[in-house]
């Protein structure tokens, strides 16, 4: 599952694209489906604001802290309500790549 939203350049300022990867979006349908079982608005309310979130990243892609997962500056973590959304910055295509969801006591520490 791939979304796009296009890069703008609003004067000398661009705007990044997101693209969502399919194991963010499996994982992703995963989390809302174990919340859903509890609360529906919750599930859907936690999608909403997740969104808005990591679509207003095209505008400032390096505001979170570099990953704990990848030693690489290039990819960043995201928190959201308990859980780390990873994505990567690709500067030479104005792109953001959001790769995976998790709760990090459920990954585990990364060798």
């Amino acid at each position: 599952m791939l979304r796009f939203v296009l890069a703008k350049n609003f004067g000398e300022t661009w705007v990044f694209s997101v693209v969502y990867g399919a194991q963010f979006g499996v994982a992703l349908q995963r989390i809302c489906a174990y919340i859903w079982a509890d609360k529906p608005s919750a599930a859907r309310n936690f999608k909403k604001t997740l969104k808005t979130k990591l679509e207003s990243l095209g505008q400032n892609p390096y505001r979170c802290r570099a990953s704990h997962f990848i030693e690489n500056e290039n990819y960043r973590d995201l928190t959201h309500k308990g859980y780390i959304v990873i994505y990567k910055v690709v500067q030479d295509e104005r792109l953001i790549q959001v790769l995976d969801i998790f709760k990090w006591i459920d990954r585990g520490e990364v060798t």
